[in-house]
């Protein structure tokens, strides 16, 4: 874990601490210690708390793990691990898994969480899911009740990939009788429930006094919505929050340099900043024009300017933290020559239509004026997000160019989906994720390999860099994450001393 500290001077600020502010961690007068709770910045808000059928990382963020449990999750090594399965065993033909589920487990609704639930839960996926990823589970066969607290998964054929699905919102646990309102009212067996949604400001999660599992040492988090960097530091630095989730300017990081005050916490993510290009239209339907933007980048005078430096570059849609991560930075070395000669003299004038947050209008500029150097203009377009980028280029695919973090973990797979919002169609792709999902581990290993050097080699996007996890929090806040490396925000070992 990196910790960094730069002392520095930093002015007085005129603020209140509203009701979003942390709770106080001391003792009342009669001695029984105060509840405690958390304010948490963060960027995007979601649109609704359907997270079956709005796409997006935002509501993931907020309610995976937090409040909807599955069978499994990831720990902060990337390493599945029990959750309300207590154990599973694997057939030996690598096709039939059975879980065993803890018993006395509850929905917040009070119903109890059974076998049915778990086999409700996954046909929902095929049945109800609205979302593309939904295809990572068209494995599934069929799912079966052997008793209450026995779940039986027969997969089609073996697949390495499946059991790091369920570990992912697509193996989350519904109640039977819980989905009726999913967009306002989630029901779950986490350790946190909805307490209140003030929309355009902040989300409240309330500690479940019915949890099944350890206590959360704090008995409130609320989740405060910024769509300034500006406000979420300065509410930070006089007392508003407790947490920023995600710091949106780092060159701004001098402010929390006392570390009497604040401590950053700079790890990793398996988030990738892509520039997205239309595959699906010109110009970049052609091989060429996709090759000669990503020589036109210079990746990392990019990173440097947009982010402070703060990040790594990795050429491909394969982050570090993957087994089958190869360093592809140099398939595509910056040369505004060579993007020329690509180009064959032509110039082109692009949309390029973005989320309206930080990361994105920053890397953006740098993109232009790059781009702008080989003959390709590029006129921006901010879009509200998430509902306007979402509809206008992920469900529509107007846009020639875009700028988004993918987050969610093992993703590559999305560009085997040619109706997918990048356009890109190349059946050989697919056929080595076919190979890797159902091989040996070895195999897996080599056929992703391939498949990375295939999207690189085709050019299908530009990976301008790969999305640090950088927290500032108040000094005393305990159990921040080092890696973010699944699609939830883990509030569960949060505390404050």
């Amino acid at each position: 874990m990196r910790r960094i500290g730069i002392w520095i001077a930093v002015g007085g600020l005129l603020l209140a601490t509203a009701a979003c502010g942390g709770g106080d961690s001391g003792g009342s007068a009669s001695g029984t210690p105060k509840a405690q709770s958390l304010a948490v910045g963060f960027v995007a808000e979601p649109a609704n708390l359907d997270f079956t059928s709005t796409e997006g990382a935002a509501i993931p963020q907020a309610l995976l793990v937090n409040v909807y449990e599955g069978l499994v999750k990831l720990d902060q090594a990337g390493e599945i691990v029990p959750l309300l399965a207590e154990k599973w065993e694997v057939s030996d033909d690598r096709k039939t898994y059975t879980f065993k589920l803890r018993e006395n487990v509850k929905f917040s609704s009070g119903a109890p969480f059974t076998a049915d639930d778990v086999v409700f839960s996954l046909d929902r996926v095929k049945s109800d899911w609205k979302l593309k990823i939904k295809s990572q589970l068209d494995v599934v066969d069929k799912v079966e009740k052997k008793d209450d607290s026995t779940a039986v998964i027969t997969l089609k054929q073996p697949s390495n990939g499946f059991l790091y699905s369920m570990a992912t919102r697509l193996g989350a646990m519904f109640s039977r009788t819980g989905v009726s309102d999913l967009a306002n009212k989630p029901v779950g067996t986490g350790p946190y429930v909805l307490g209140s949604w003030r929309r355009g400001d902040s989300i409240q999660l309330d500690a479940n006094p019915s949890y099944w599992g350890t206590k959360p040492p704090l008995s409130s988090i609320t989740l405060k919505y910024f769509k300034d960097a500006t406000a979420m530091n300065n509410a930070l630095l006089t007392g508003g929050i407790d947490v920023i989730s995600s710091v949106q300017a780092p060159e701004s990081l001098q402010q929390f340099a006392d570390p009497n005050r604040f401590e950053v916490i700079e790890g990793t993510t398996n988030g990738e900043v892509v520039l997205s290009m239309n595959n699906g239209r010109p110009p970049f339907n052609d091989k060429k024009a996709r090759q000669a933007v990503r020589h036109a980048i210079d990746h990392k005078a990019l990173l440097d300017t947009a982010w402070a430096g703060r990040g790594g570059l990795i050429g491909s849609m394969v982050p570090p933290t993957d087994p089958w991560y190869e360093d592809r930075t140099g398939d595509y070395p910056y040369d505004p020559a060579k993007a020329k000669q690509l180009l064959g003299g032509k110039t082109y004038n692009v949309k390029m239509r973005i989320p309206n947050l930080p990361y994105a209008v920053a890397s953006a500029q740098v993109v232009k004026s790059q781009l702008a150097q080989v003959g390709i203009t590029a006129e921006i377009e901010p879009l509200e997000f998430p509902a306007r980028w979402l509809d206008q280029v992920f469900t529509k695919g107007d846009y020639d160019l875009s700028i988004i973090n993918h987050v969610e973990p093992r993703d590559m797979g999305i560009f085997a989906d040619k109706s997918y919002y990048f356009g890109y169609d190349n059946p050989e792709f697919g056929k080595l994720l076919a190979s890797a999902d159902q091989g040996t581990e070895q195999e897996q290993t080599d056929d992703l390999k391939q498949a990375a050097k295939l999207l690189s080699d085709d050019a299908a996007a530009d990976w301008l860099f790969l999305f640090p996890n950088l927290i500032v929090a108040k000094k005393g806040v305990t159990g921040l994450p080092e890696n973010a490396i699944s699609e939830s925000f883990d509030f569960t070992a949060l505390a404050k001393q």
